[in-house]
C-alpha cells in the first residue's frame, strides 16, 4: 500500500535511463489491471527516442515535461471489443497500475490525459503512427525524479457516507 500513499505527479527527471527490467515490471503491472469481461483492450507504446518524446510533448498543452523524461508509455486501446463503453475505465485501471509500479520502483511519472480530446488523440496518433484500429488514451512520461515530494493527505471524512 505504500505506493498508493506515496505516489505523486513527477514532472522533472534526471538524465538517467530506465532499466529494461523496470520497464518490463511496469508493463506487467499495467496488464494486471482489471477489465470489464476481461476484455483487456490495451496495447502500449514504449517511447525512448528523444525526438519522439519531444514530438509527444507538443501533443498536449500540459505535455512539456515529456521531452525531458527518460521514456514514456502511451497506452492505447482497441476500437473493436466486447464492451466498448468500459474501455475508458479499463484504461484508467491500467494507467493507475503503471503509476503505482513506477512509484514502487523508485521512479516518477505523471498522467498526461489525452482521451477523450479528439485533437490530442489525433496528435498522438500522428506522432506514433498509431493504426486506425487503436485509440491513444494517455501519455505517461517516466524517469528518475530530480527531487522527492510527499503526497498530501487527501482523505476527507465529509465525503464518506455510511448507509
Amino acid at each position: 500500500m505504500s505506493a498508493i500513499f506515496s505516489r505523486t505527479s513527477v514532472r522533472k527527471y534526471q538524465n538517467k535511463e530506465v532499466e529494461t527490467e523496470k520497464i518490463d515490471a511496469i508493463l506487467r503491472a499495467a496488464m494486471a489491471a482489471p477489465s470489464a469481461a476481461n476484455q483487456q483492450p490495451w496495447e502500449f507504446y514504449v517511447v525512448k527516442n528523444k525526438e519522439t518524446l519531444t514530438a509527444l510533448a507538443g501533443c498536449s498543452p500540459y505535455g512539456g515535461c515529456i521531452k525531458d523524461a527518460a521514456m514514456a508509455i502511451v497506452p492505447v486501446y482497441r476500437k473493436e471489443m466486447m464492451m466498448p463503453d468500459f474501455a475508458d475505465i479499463d484504461m484508467a485501471a491500467a494507467t493507475q497500475n503503471i503509476l503505482l509500479e513506477v512509484t514502487e520502483l523508485g521512479l516518477g511519472a505523471v498522467w498526461i490525459g489525452i482521451a477523450p480530446m479528439a485533437d490530442r488523440m489525433e496528435n498522438v496518433r500522428n506522432v506514433l503512427q498509431v493504426p486506425d484500429h487503436l485509440r491513444p488514451y494517455a501519455i505517461i512520461p517516466i524517469g528518475y525524479p530530480v527531487e522527492g515530494a510527499e503526497q498530501k493527505d487527501r482523505f476527507d471524512a465529509e465525503r464518506v457516507h455510511f448507509v
